[in-house]
């Protein structure tokens, strides 16, 4: 029963009763110029369709009062472009005449079936019978009183039928064509990646400076030493600085779509993140070989972001143990590599999603990431490669 009664309660439900009767203050327009059977309506119907916009007015109707959750989606099943082909102007044509037909079935009996309730209740005493009306005919009786809710339920079912009907037709004669399908797809897969993206960011971003934070934070807390305390505050307020820097880029693409992504840090800024680790009593050794500041800026963004996350790792499976940073720009490849004794009370998974966005990172440049233990030691090596890549 409730799902019988669903349709009746659902907003839409009433939206597409207005699109269907919608077309009516049309056809009351032409009947008042010119009366009888608005034939000449259907005609006219024929070379208005074939203007390219009227696909688009019509496709924005659809989707505001049919399918108003998809209204403004990318994968909208009705689509709000002009006609380009003969085939989309003439479906746009077929989908004028049934609007037109449905419209006059629904505002007949949006006018009628209330009508018939009402002449049922008035039927129920002989002095109350409509003479003109319908029920002249019959014999007073209580029992047209509790018929008298049976047009209007009719009513609403003719109503959610045709409205299925209209909304699976729009789908059919307005949807998007396959260029247009193509483009929405690309569209989506579009806004997908930016949300991967903008994810990975904030996992390596923020999770590196907590990390941070929280081993500098127990080192200090055991440390009997003020100055080393000083400097351990000093680091924390500076990572906390520099991960709300980052949080406010990033939001701020999300709310700008059209805004820049240039400032997140590339691996010109490697010194900075190498001292962040060593602020937190991490002996880091590193060695860079090449010129990091001739790669190309994606490839070094992408770079900086695993090599952060390779040592946030470090830090929060295997604690302040030596960390040896390997950083090689070759002539055609950038290659990473990252080692730490392994924390035997703390082994690491490969499942992490640190170390499946880090494979991501590289399999997105045409490169590889390899993580695991490797001779007692926990090491991540990555390899970029430089061509096609801007």
């Amino acid at each position: 029963m409730r799902r019988l009664l669903a349709p009746f309660a659902a907003p839409v439900t009433y939206s597409r009763w207005i699109h269907l009767v919608a077309p009516l203050a049309l056809i009351s327009v032409w009947l008042f110029v010119a009366p009888g059977v608005p034939w000449e309506l259907a005609l006219l119907a024929v070379p208005v369709g074939l203007l390219p916009v009227m696909r688009m007015g019509e496709g924005v109707q659809a989707q505001l009062l049919l399918t108003p959750g998809e209204r403004g989606r990318a994968d909208a099943t009705i689509s709000v472009a002009p006609a380009t082909t003969w085939g989309e102007k003439w479906r746009t044509v077929l989908w004028l005449e049934l609007r037109l037909l449905l419209s006059i079935v629904v505002g007949v009996a949006t006018l009628w079936l209330p009508a018939t309730s009402i002449s049922l209740v008035g039927a129920v005493r002989s002095d109350s019978i409509d003479r003109d009306g319908i029920f002249h005919l019959i014999e007073p009786h209580a029992w047209y009183g509790a018929l008298a809710p049976l047009p209007i339920l009719l009513l609403f079912a003719l109503v959610v039928l045709c409205g299925r009907l209209s909304t699976a037709a729009a789908r059919r004669l307005l949807g998007p064509s396959r260029t247009e399908r193509m483009s929405a797809l690309e569209e989506l897969t579009e806004q997908l990646l930016e949300r991967n993206r903008i994810a990975r960011e904030l996992h390596d971003s923020i999770g590196h400076a907590l990390t941070v934070s929280v081993v500098q934070a127990g080192a200090a807390s055991t440390a009997d030493d003020p100055e080393f305390t000083r400097r351990a505050l000093i680091a924390i307020e500076e990572t906390g600085r520099a991960a709300l820097d980052d949080l406010e880029r990033v939001l701020r693409v999300l709310r700008e779509p059209g805004a820049s992504a240039d400032r997140r840090p590339t691996l010109i800024a490697v010194e900075q993140l190498l001292d962040s680790a060593r602020g937190s009593g991490v002996a880091v050794d590193a060695e860079v070989t090449g010129c990091v500041d001739r790669l190309p800026d994606s490839l070094s963004r992408e770079g900086y972001r695993i090599l952060q996350e390779s040592l946030t790792n470090a830090l929060r499976h295997a604690g302040r143990v030596p960390v040896r940073v390997r950083i090689g720009v070759e002539r055609d490849h950038l290659e990473l590599d990252v080692r730490n004794p392994m924390a035997e009370a703390t082994p690491r998974s490969p499942r992490g999603h640190g170390l499946q966005g880090m494979r991501e990172r590289a399999r997105l440049l045409g490169g590889s990431a390899k993580a695991g233990p490797h001779h007692g030691e926990w090491q991540v090596r990555v390899t970029l490669p430089l061509r096609g890549v801007r």
